[in-house]
């Protein structure tokens, strides 16, 4: 049985003081993601509320261990403090329905 592809959407809000802090941590995170796992992260903003921002990673192929590889690169750099008080990270996971 093949493994269907994920598409994980992450969205979440950063305090805008870290907001510089904050990108140069997303930058790291997602160039450790493609260098482990080949697989390129787009960040985006929200278009009226900057403090909203949201990863996107499409192609994989291990939901599990590509999260968990997530959690614990987010762990290294600290990345819970760049967060809005009361803000958390959530993830969404999409799948083809076609698949």
């Amino acid at each position: 049985m093949t493994r269907r592809v994920v598409y994980l959407y992450i969205y979440y809000r950063i305090a805008p003081q870290c907001s510089e802090r904050a990108r140069r941590a997303v930058a790291a995170l997602m160039f450790e993601l493609e260098q482990r796992t080949g697989i390129a992260g787009r960040l985006l903003q929200g278009a009226g509320d900057p403090t909203l921002w949201m990863e996107i990673y499409e192609g994989v192929r291990d939901a599990a261990s590509f999260s968990a590889l997530i959690a614990e690169l987010l762990k290294s750099l600290n990345f819970e403090t760049f967060l809005t008080p009361g803000s958390r990270r959530v993830t969404e996971r999409f799948v083809s329905p076609s698949e």
